[in-house]
């Protein structure tokens, strides 16, 4: 039995050499095309996932759905994105970055496309699971191949631009419903646009470069080497090209052993893993609450319906400013610090919320300054927290960690908390001091028990070696 840590290992080990190399390549445009094409990815899976909101309006009368309909609707899509996540995190390392990018997208496309076709509920409920299915690894897939691409000091470039689209797609879907609103056709009209994702898949193949970092613990030392060269390339030969004989002449690029799924628990690793998984669910709690929640807690609460939708777009605007800030406040003061600000920054946000119902006439005033609080903060945190969870695993765990991670936060955020809430969204004590709960946890989550990455991906911290095998 041999023993590696991924967590740290001593002297200048291949790994650590190559990613010097990569962090050393200024950003110039073929960064840029990176950071579009997975973008576009963000863009068409939110737009393929989001799309069942609409289609419970628009195809409620055509397909004659039932409350039962309606129910398995929400439900199926959820549960296949959770099975599918914990699926691709099983074989997230095997399979490399890019592959499970492509198959995720040409899956969720091919299913939204075969929508305009459908006859019945049972025919809608049935490809929506399916698109559920092959979305699940993909959002989460984008941020370890990002992370082993792009130079540490632009991740959080990515990270930014990155959720912006992610919070476009979940916009275009009700923009464009509410176009065809009245046409007998309009459900299947809204699917068409999901199968742009087909040329996004093609622009992944095609134009996306294999994680060289993949490639070396794979024992692929001399296309790691070709891979970084190819990019140094592009970005305009501003630093020496990468040599075989800087990786130690292949000896410590021999291809590893892929470490165990238990390696994910292992101790050393585990502390990483929990403080990723923890925070990236207190993050989504809120948010999710937030998105999905908020009209109905409002409606219920006594506010009008245009008050409560109205409410919830002026949030998600906010966002896109304060995603934006997130990711360039992390390379300010970090990652952890930025995890810290903007989930506790939400605090006095929810609390005016909760508090907006005694304020008399002035109770809307005070609900908008409250949204416009959380919109800025925790609904933007993912800039930071998803970059943040990648880089706390190591290369041979990555694909299956961050996966893993996003996948059983869903489990809890997507589907155990919004059941629990729905019969408490008339209080505002309960469902707004519950989203203020999840956003003070998870910002000291990171703080008291996490390490700061700095961008650092091929050692995080320094702690006991990990059995992997």
């Amino acid at each position: 039995m041999t023993s590696q840590s991924p967590i740290e290992v001593s002297g200048p080990s291949a790994s650590r050499v190559l990613g010097r190399k990569m962090d050393s390549v200024p950003f110039s445009p073929y960064q840029v095309l990176i950071i579009l094409i997975l973008s576009l990815v963000a863009l068409i899976e939110a737009y393929d996932i989001f799309l069942t909101g609409s289609f419970i309006l628009l195809a409620k009368e055509p397909l004659h759905l039932t409350p039962t309909d309606i129910r398995w609707l929400i439900l199926g899509p959820a549960i296949m994105l959770t099975v599918s996540g914990l699926g691709f995190s099983l074989v997230g390392d095997r399979l490399s970055r890019r592959a499970m990018l492509v198959i995720g997208v040409v899956a969720t496309a091919f299913f939204t496309l075969l929508i305009p076709l459908v006859q019945n509920a049972e025919q809608l409920i049935i490809l929506r699971a399916l698109t559920g299915l092959g979305a699940g690894g993909v959002v989460s897939a984008a941020f370890p191949i990002a992370a082993e691409l792009m130079p540490a000091q632009h991740r959080r470039t990515y990270g930014g631009i990155y959720e912006m689209a992610l919070a476009l797609g979940i916009t275009f879907p009700a923009l464009f419903a509410s176009q065809l609103a009245g046409n007998p056709a309009a459900f299947r009209l809204l699917a068409l646009p999901g199968g742009f994702g087909i040329l996004v898949a093609l622009a992944i193949f095609f134009w996306l470069p294999e994680s060289p970092r993949w490639r070396l613990r794979r024992g692929d030392a001399r296309i790691a080497v070709d891979i970084v060269n190819s990019i140094i390339r592009r970005s305009g030969n501003r630093v020496p090209p990468l040599t075989l004989a800087a990786l130690g002449n292949g000896r410590e690029a021999a291809r590893e052993k892929l470490p165990p799924y238990r390696a994910l628990f292992a101790k050393g690793q585990l502390r990483f893993t929990l403080v990723g998984v923890l925070t990236g669910t207190c993050a989504a709690s809120a948010a999710f609450m937030t998105a999905t929640l908020l009209p109905k807690a409002l409606h219920n609460q006594g506010y009008p319906v245009a008050v409560s939708l109205g409410l919830t777009s002026v949030i998600y605007m906010v966002s896109f400013v304060g995603k934006g800030f997130s990711a360039w406040l992390m390379e300010i003061i970090g990652r952890r610090w930025t995890i810290f600000f903007v989930m506790i920054g939400a605090v006095p946000g929810y609390s005016l919320m909760m508090l907006a119902h005694s304020a008399g006439a002035n109770a809307h005033v005070v609900m908008i300054a409250g949204g416009l609080i959380v919109g800025f903060t925790v609904v933007s945190a993912f800039s930071a927290t998803r970059v943040y969870m990648s880089e706390q695993f190591p290369t041979a765990l990555r694909g299956r960690g961050h996966i893993f991670g996003e996948s059983s936060g869903r489990i809890f955020f997507a589907g155990l908390l919004p059941a629990l809430m729905v019969p408490y969204t008339g209080s505002p004590a309960i469902f707004f001091g519950t989203t203020m709960l999840f956003s003070a946890i998870g910002a000291f989550i990171p703080i008291l028990f996490g390490k700061e990455t700095v961008g650092q991906i091929e050692v995080i911290a320094t702690e006991p070696a990990v059995q992997l095998v």
